[in-house]
């Protein structure tokens, strides 16, 4: 199941190109990624989810760029591969232009107190796998 937050796109995000600069799009990822985990959560009286990770690695396919500043635009979001203590995340960009981008980052657990990766608790693995969708494979 994906999950569809807002983004709001800034008239400073744009350089001198007269485009978003490609560093704007894991700004806008990272926060459709907070309103998954944790706004949407607590908007409906849950605790916010994984709040202990951090982004272990990023890849961004910029498609169409966008030109506007000052517009909300769509981040799709979903869950990718689900390892022991890793997780990867995608998302769509999108707007009535069309799909700009495609992002995907892999997060990982952390203890608080050692600051070090661990595993994926079983609250958070359910929740992970509520949200996942996996590449269709052609059976070769």
């Amino acid at each position: 199941m994906r999950h569809i937050a807002k983004v709001h796109v800034r008239w400073d995000d744009q350089d001198a190109f007269g485009h978003v600069n490609n560093a704007k799009y894991l700004t806008y990822v990272q926060e459709a990624r907070v309103e998954m985990l944790w706004r949407s959560r607590t908007n409906a009286g849950l605790e916010p989810m994984l709040s202990d990770m951090v982004v272990a690695r990023a890849e961004v396919d910029y498609l169409l760029p966008i030109y506007e500043g000052a517009i909300d635009i769509d981040c799709e979001i979903w869950v990718g591969k689900v390892g022991g203590a890793s997780f990867e995340m995608n998302y769509e960009l999108k707007s009535a232009a069309g799909l700009h981008a495609r992002v995907k980052t892999v997060q990982v657990g952390v203890d608080m107190v050692t600051k070090k990766s661990r595993r994926l608790n079983e609250v958070e693995r359910e929740y992970l796998l509520q949200h996942q969708e996996l590449p269709e494979t052609d059976g070769i």
